[in-house]
């Protein structure tokens, strides 16, 4: 019998990149390769990239330098770049990293075991006609109780400081009946919670007959027997239609949970990213969206330091953060992106964006401690992930996405049961399993 061929997957980044991960290990997999955590047994070492994080590039070329001395030990050892960085920088990895076998954008993985049969180097970051999905292999095996399930990708919107519409393309949506038959599978095989992903996952869009906006896909989704939990990142203000909105209120499988990025309070600074939305307009959204949905949590996305950016802007920012009251949000202080608009314009000064970082997020770690607290007494439902460190304990998420830890000897993995919230810790819950 032929030895098996390790695979060592490492990814950076969103859930997007994970979920491509996935499907590229699947893909690997119909090629005879296994994925291994362990980088010396690899065969193969895939590293998939993310442009949208401080420094990208700097980490992968920092990692392919780590490569080389098992390159060196190794000389059939194949080593690959895929998704973002990859798309942007597909020739200047060879060239820089002679040791690199072969560059994937993440448009064109489908097509990765046809380079990986290929002698040399080979670089692959076209936006196919084909849609890639058609072109995988199906997806095999028991799953865990959480899936991701991509239904859109790329991104039309052009904000000044962000380069996913040169990597990953222009809005394209999956067909809901594709996507339909892709969640019942995974709840056939194990699935009771699956989050929906896009770069725009709002802005995603069906054709003829069927699901024509996200919020009627949820509802199609939430048909599908077994299927207990849904959510959907990550959302533009501009492409949450009132269809979704109301789905957070009338659809139970639907989390009161929601990924809404604003990246800045100031509209002046809004304007000069290229967002198209005010702050009033996105606060008018927020009050929509808790009428809808009284108990729904809030997490964000902010940009500090953007270009321009002033002390009252700056302020504008902390004043939105107040009014909405975040249960949890990502702050980044601007970094440029090469081939962004944003790029070119003179930087806010290292550490006057320093100083507002850390000012902003230390209003965001108050709210969080004090949305964690107000959960405390309360009674919710936890999807049981994994076995906690200490016996007996397993760890899931509630609702809104938090961590829960509960002393449960006889839970197991993909549990669904109701819990009471003892106590909260800064980043999670612990609480008790109710009977029943």
């Amino acid at each position: 019998m032929a030895d098996v061929k390790k695979l060592y997957l490492k990814t950076y980044g969103c859930q997007m990149n994970v979920y491509d991960s996935e499907r590229m290990a699947e893909a690997m997999g119909a090629e005879g390769y296994v994925t291994t955590e362990v980088l010396e047994e690899a065969d193969m070492v895939l590293l998939n990239t993310c442009h949208i994080r401080e420094k990208a590039s700097e980490k992968l070329y920092s990692d392919l330098g780590r490569l080389k001395p098992l390159k060196a030990g190794k000389p059939d050892l194949k080593i690959g770049v895929a998704g973002c960085v990859a798309q942007a920088e597909g020739d200047e990895i060879l060239r820089r990293m002679p040791l690199v076998d072969l560059v994937v954008g993440p448009q064109a993985y489908h097509r990765l075991p046809e380079m990986v049969r290929r002698q040399g180097q080979s670089v692959d970051t076209e936006f196919p006609a084909e849609d890639k999905f058609d072109h995988l292999p199906q997806r095999k095996g028991k799953r865990g109780p959480t899936a991701f399930l991509t239904v859109q990708e790329g991104c039309d919107k052009f904000c000044a400081f962000c380069v996913v519409p040169y990597t990953r393309g222009a809005e394209v949506s999956r067909p809901a009946a594709r996507l339909l038959a892709e969640a019942r599978d995974l709840v056939e095989r194990g699935v009771r919670e699956i989050t929906l992903l896009g770069q725009n996952v709002n802005a995603w869009h069906g054709e003829g007959p069927g699901p024509r906006g996200l919020g009627d896909l949820i509802r199609a989704l939430a048909a599908i027997p077994g299927l207990d939990r849904i959510r959907y990142t990550t959302s533009h203000p501009n492409d949450m239609a009132d269809d979704l909105i109301s789905a957070h209120g009338e659809v139970p499988q639907l989390m009161p949970y929601l990924h809404l990025p604003v990246q800045s309070g100031s509209d002046r600074i809004l304007m000069a990213m290229n967002r198209k939305h005010t702050a009033a307009q996105y606060l008018d959204l927020v009050a929509r969206i808790r009428a809808a949905r009284p108990d729904i949590l809030l997490t964000s996305d902010f940009i500090v330091g953007f270009p321009g950016e002033t002390d009252a802007d700056f302020e504008a920012t902390m004043a939105l953060v107040r009014a909405v009251g975040y249960g949890a949000a990502f702050s980044f202080k601007y970094s440029a992106r090469p081939g962004t608009p944003a790029a070119e314009k003179a930087p806010v000064d290292e550490a006057v964006a320093d100083a507002r970082l850390q000012a902003l997020q230390a209003l965001i770690t108050e709210q969080q401690r004090a949305a964690q607290a107000a959960m405390v007494g309360r009674e919710i439902s936890v999807l049981y992930e994994k076995p906690g460190r200490m016996p007996g304990q397993m760890v899931g998420k509630s609702e809104h996405l938090m961590a829960v830890f509960l002393d449960d000897a006889q839970g197991r993995v993909g549990d669904l049961v109701r819990a009471r919230v003892l106590a909260a810790a800064p980043n999670s819950l612990s609480a008790r399993r109710l009977p029943g």
